[in-house]
């Protein structure tokens, strides 16, 4: 007998190309982007609240995680300079005009207030 419920945990998704984003963005939920590196200590250090953000929100936002050096055509179309840079899409035409960006660390309750201000809801606990 478990103690504990092991219950799965919602990923985000690994996006590599321009087709891919624009398909997850087509669903018609919010899409959280979030530009890393391997190698790069801030990009790690956002890596644990990118993968709360996708496993809290996981019915209503799409959290989309793209390595720069896999991606160079996203990394060209949202002019990514920096890593880490967030981007929030949230647009029924299924633009790729980001809504918000931000480069740099970010604290989690402001990324909650920001998806949640863009209709993401918290996913009931189960």
């Amino acid at each position: 007998m478990a103690l504990f419920k092991k219950s799965k945990r919602n990923k985000p998704i690994q996006a590599s190309s321009l087709q891919e984003i624009q398909q997850i963005t087509a669903e018609g939920k919010p899409v959280f982007i979030d530009f890393w590196q391997t190698n790069c200590g801030p990009c790690q250090t956002m890596d644990g609240l990118v993968n709360e953000l996708a496993d809290e929100y996981k019915d209503s936002l799409n959290v989309v995680k793209v390595n720069v050096a896999n991606a160079p055509d996203v990394v060209s179309q949202f002019r990514i300079m920096s890593t880490p840079t967030f981007v929030l899409l949230n647009d029924s035409k299924n633009s790729l005009r980001p809504r918000w960006r931000h480069s740099g660390l970010v604290k989690k309750d402001q990324l909650s207030k920001l998806v949640e201000r863009e209709g993401a809801v918290l996913a009931s606990a189960n």
